[in-house]
């Protein structure tokens, strides 16, 4: 019988991960390289995402300082409306990367999960009938089973499979930021425009408080090698990128008081395995989607529910987490399968972009792309039922 569970990561998989661990009975801590809160962007948490966090019990603490955002518009260069996505019935929620990562660890530590910081990871032992992990400061802890949610860098994973395969670059850079309020912008809070620019893509959001949340992807043939994308001045470059393009990026980027760093968008997909032994992966440290998803968050919090309730059904560490995989990979596959063809879409040359412009709306109206997406956003952890 499991009964305690070291938590590698203290992001967003982790918390979620250890809260879904102890409403199995199971004791877990987390354990987080970090000392200081993490900062970032922002993401969406989709409806399935949201679903899991309520199996939970902490979605109102999660959704805190989010805002609904039901809805998508995507334009062409000229401003040309190409289609709408919406789900009927259906909502995601936006909001800040920090505030989530505080609400999960706040509402983990309410639970008396025990969160360290300081903790960065660099070695395991496994035995017959345990695990024992080694940190950069000294230490160890000793657990029954060793969960990996450090996410797309995971060193839990190297140490698992030191032959696992690099995150895969998409062919894009990325960044962001948040605007005040701009009078050139008059969309509707909460409503995400989407534009395929003639050289880059830009999407943005009105927050309820009329601020811009926006971002940006470029296409980049190869990818930058360490610290290359910050020496570039990106508020110049952006706005060279944008010019030609309808729509309020060139004053949403001038308005901007601090860009975000541009960083590579990657993905981690094709791993032989996600667990060995008493040790298992979840997450980005898994099967990172890049953020065309819009499903990496919701993902990672679905997997905490999913292995949890594995380990709760089924005393072995090797057969729960087999039986864990099974269940979650074929639905992890295809999402980040189909994020890694929207991802060409952004990086369309001349041919494709007038391609690509013609057939999207009849594409979004096909019934098959919305019982697509009504697939993923439907999808529910039973928790009475039993992991098979």
């Amino acid at each position: 019988m499991i009964r305690t569970a070291l938590v590698v990561g203290g992001g967003i998989a982790g918390p979620a991960t250890a809260m879904a661990l102890r409403k199995a009975g199971i004791d877990a801590t987390v354990y987080e390289a970090d000392t200081a809160p993490r900062d970032g962007a922002f993401l969406t948490l989709a409806p399935n995402g949201i679903d899991a966090l309520r199996v939970l019990e902490a979605d109102d603490a999660a959704l805190a300082d989010a805002f609904p955002t039901p809805g998508i518009t995507l334009r062409s260069t000229t401003g040309k409306v190409l289609g709408d996505v919406t789900v009927s019935g259906m909502k995601s929620y936006t909001l800040r990367r920090s505030d989530l990562y505080r609400a999960l660890h706040d509402e983990a530590v309410a639970r008396d999960i025990p969160v360290l910081t300081g903790k960065r990871f660099v070695g395991l032992t496994q035995t017959a009938t345990g695990v024992r992990a080694e940190f950069a400061d000294g230490s160890t802890a000793a657990g029954d089973v060793l969960i990996g949610a450090d996410g797309i860098y995971s060193a839990v994973r190297r140490a698992i499979d030191p032959t696992a395969p690099p995150p895969v670059y998409a062919g894009l850079v990325g960044n962001g930021g948040f605007a005040p309020p701009i009078a050139a912008v008059d969309a509707t809070p909460g409503h995400y425009e989407m534009i395929f620019g003639r050289r880059a893509f830009f999407g943005y959001v009105v927050a309820p408080d009329r601020a811009v949340w926006w971002f940006a992807n470029v296409p980049r043939r190869t990818e930058p090698a360490r610290g290359e994308l910050a020496t570039i001045d990106w508020r110049t470059r952006l706005t060279e990128l944008f010019a030609d393009d309808a729509g309020p990026a060139l004053a949403v980027i001038a308005a901007t008081p601090a860009l975000l760093p541009m960083d590579p968008i990657q993905s981690i997909r094709g791993l032989r395995a996600w667990h060995a032994g008493r040790v298992a992966l979840v997450g980005d440290a898994a099967h990172a989607p890049t953020p065309t998803s819009g499903q990496g968050a919701s993902l990672s919090i679905e997997d905490g529910l999913m292995l949890a309730k594995c380990l709760r059904d089924h005393a072995d560490p090797a057969d729960a987490f087999t039986r864990f995989e099974a269940a979650r990979r074929p639905r992890v596959e295809q999402i980040v399968k189909a994020a890694a063809r929207n991802n060409s879409s952004k990086a369309a040359g001349p041919v494709g972009r007038v391609i690509r412009d013609a057939m999207m709306p009849a594409i979004l109206r096909l019934p098959a792309t919305s019982n697509a997406q009504r697939k993923i956003y439907d999808y529910h952890v039973d928790w009475s039922a039993a992991a098979r």
